[in-house]
């Protein structure tokens, strides 16, 4: 077998913040077939939630072992001191994994990631098998990027110390440009024609030839994400992005924060004040796990601006402490007071 061969596949996920980037790799890893898959998640604030929620995805052989969480710092800015050990961890499991999905933060650019896999200690032993980007279909039928764009709008016009870019747009343009397959997800959510606006609204950011797949609750044939081949670090020069030729880049433009809460009264209640507060606050996205009153079992909640989902997704274990831990993102200077107040309430 040749060195090439003997390379670990790597799929490197993007996308904006609540596209539907954790429910993927969820689907990928119920669809493994035998394949032993590990999973390296780049989180953005203070707990992983999303490492939590596929560490205990109760999926058969997918092991703690298996999900790996880099917390507190964008994988694009800290490849060295973050990526490559935690590389190094991943590629020393036995027994040896076949494939390794990497779930890069909402804020994340794909492109240096990428180019870390030519490093002399990383390119003989992993290959970028694609990039693959997740973006939120309801938005962008919708003209946006994000499920609010309105108050991020109002503030750059309003503001002449702001470049003209605003930044989300930008964190947007260099995720698709870099990607070599784009997963439009929620697609069950849109009729025919919102669809075809989403994927309208991509004419301009993606590369000639990428593809476009709808993505329904999150189900993507695996056979469409995985074995693709591509060696990305090998063409990585020809995707252009808006940070080309820059040192690094500022993540200033966000606020984000935990907050732990008692209990709630039902999962009912805890959405319309989730929803309450992300259109008094402009809370952008919040994700984390609630405590329901009377409940066994723990409630997961997402919210992308006022749009809230929430299931239980595992009964409470014996030795772990119940209560309610919500990760609150938002554009700088967001109001911490104020949002803990409307969700405490």
């Amino acid at each position: 077998m040749t060195a090439a061969l003997q390379r670990v596949p790597c799929t490197v996920i993007t996308g904006f913040l609540g596209a539907g980037k954790t429910t993927l790799i969820r689907n990928v890893l119920e669809q493994a077939g035998g394949r032993r898959i590990a999973v390296l998640v780049n989180e953005f604030g203070d707990i992983g939630i999303d490492g939590e929620i596929l560490r205990n995805c109760g999926i058969e052989g997918c092991t703690d072992d298996d999900v790996l969480e880099l917390a507190n710092g964008c994988i694009c800015c800290t490849v060295a001191d973050d990526f490559a050990p935690a590389l190094d961890r991943i590629l020393s499991l036995e027994p040896r994994v076949d494939h390794i999905l990497i779930e890069t933060s909402g804020l994340a650019l794909p492109k240096p990631l990428v180019q870390a896999f030519n490093w002399p200690g990383i390119k003989s032993r992993v290959t970028v098998d694609s990039v693959v980007a997740v973006v939120d279909g309801p938005a962008l039928a919708g003209g946006r990027v994000a499920a609010d764009m309105e108050a991020l709008a109002a503030q750059r016009v309003a503001d002449e110390l702001l470049d003209h870019d605003d930044p989300i747009e930008e964190v947007f343009d260099d995720q698709v440009a870099c990607a070599d397959l784009i997963i439009l997800s929620k697609a069950d959510l849109l009729n025919e024609g919102d669809l075809a606006s989403a994927e309208g609204r991509m004419n301009g950011h993606v590369r000639a030839g990428t593809k476009i797949v709808p993505g329904m609750n999150g189900k993507v044939d695996v056979g469409v994400l995985l074995g693709l081949g591509l060696a990305v670090e090998n063409d990585i020069e020809n995707r252009k992005s808006h940070h080309d030729g820059a040192d690094d880049h500022e993540h200033d433009d966000f606020d984000t924060f935990v907050l732990d809460l008692p209990a709630v009264a039902s999962p009912e209640a805890l959405a319309r004040k989730v929803a309450a507060a992300a259109e008094a606050e402009n809370v952008l996205r919040l994700k984390g796990f609630a405590h329901v009153e009377g409940k066994p079992m723990r409630l997961l909640v997402q919210a992308v601006g006022p749009r809230v989902t929430h299931h239980y997704d595992r009964p409470w274990k014996a030795d772990e402490a119940r209560g309610t831990r919500l990760v609150v993102i938002g554009l700088k200077g967001l109001d911490r007071t104020a949002v803990e107040k409307l969700l405490a309430a």
